[in-house]
């Protein structure tokens, strides 16, 4: 079976800790960012269908860069913007509000674009290709509007020298499905050990805990049960930086009963960039992988 599949790019977000557009910054000389690379792999893996979510601040240049790239590589392409006035009700005072309304909002926006089953990403994090292959598999055998996927990452593996990261940590039961997704916002390395800090207290983490990086597989169920969601985080009158995340909203589906996540450790390293200073680190992992004949010099040529 070989059902359309779409790559639905988070590329909204901020970007505090980078000061600047991470998600367009281009990595090596051949100005593609990373974002470039999962739209490599994901083709290649036979994807057909290219979803971003983009906020104002990308600049007109970039999307008319990738426009060309699509009619030339021959994908379809579409841009969605994340508007702080997108799926909302019309009573709600959100005047206060300058941030985007976060991940689960952002998928949110994608509604009336995607009608099958998709993969959803960071525009900033490197999944690898294998991870695409798998995805795609996962689509064509097992992904229904009762069972996700997602592909999880060893801690150890998702870590940066430049400061501490946040990641959901997951809990699965014997056959693999999640049954918790939490989310740390304070992981780092201490010495030999893996730590997050909550409530004032260091709990260590096993190297080999697999972490949601945001890779996951989704049907188009999803958007109802986050229109619900999004309407009832908004009745709840979040504080003006608050922000609806998608693992909380998968939690809650969990939760609910209404689904079941498959959970499948990536057989791809994982590569990103939280801080400006992990560039050098990416830059030095696409060199050997260009090395090796993963990839092209120039993706697009």
């Amino acid at each position: 079976m070989n059902s359309k599949k779409t790559l639905l790019i988070l590329a909204g977000g901020l970007g505090s800790r980078y000061k600047g557009l991470k998600q367009i910054d281009g990595i090596l000389e051949n100005g593609s960012p990373i974002l470039e690379y999962s739209v490599y792999d994901a083709l290649e893996a036979g994807f057909s269908k290219i979803v971003i979510i983009v906020n104002k601040l990308i600049p007109q240049s970039y999307i008319e860069r990738l426009n060309t790239i699509a009619k030339e590589a021959h994908f379809e392409l579409h841009w969605v913007y994340q508007e702080i006035n997108s799926f909302q009700d019309k009573n709600y005072n959100f005047s206060q509000r300058e941030k985007p309304w976060g991940t689960g909002h952002a998928v949110l926006c994608a509604k009336d674009i995607v009608k099958e089953p998709f993969v959803m990403i960071n525009a900033d994090d490197f999944y690898g290709k294998e991870t695409y292959q798998l995805a795609a598999e996962e689509i064509d055998l097992h992904i229904s509007g009762s069972q996700f996927g997602m592909a999880g990452y060893p801690v150890g593996s998702t870590l940066s020298g430049n400061g501490q990261v946040a990641r959901g940590i997951c809990t699965l039961d014997d056959e693999n499905y999640l049954i918790r997704i939490v989310e740390q916002t304070s992981i780092r390395q201490e010495g030999d050990s893996i730590v997050y800090t909550e409530n004032g207290k260091d709990t260590e983490v096993e190297p080999n805990a697999l972490v949601s990086m945001n890779f996951f597989i989704f049907h188009p169920d999803i958007f109802r049960h986050l229109k619900r969601y999004f309407n009832d985080f908004l009745q709840s009158g979040p504080e003006p930086a608050e922000e609806f995340y998608i693992p909380s909203a998968v939690q809650k589906m969990i939760d609910e009963k209404k689904i079941k996540v498959l959970v499948k450790a990536s057989p791809s390293q994982w590569m990103g960039v939280t801080y400006a200073n992990d560039k050098s680190s990416i830059k030095d992992f696409l060199t050997a992988e260009i090395k090796s004949n993963r990839y092209p010099e120039d993706l697009w040529n």
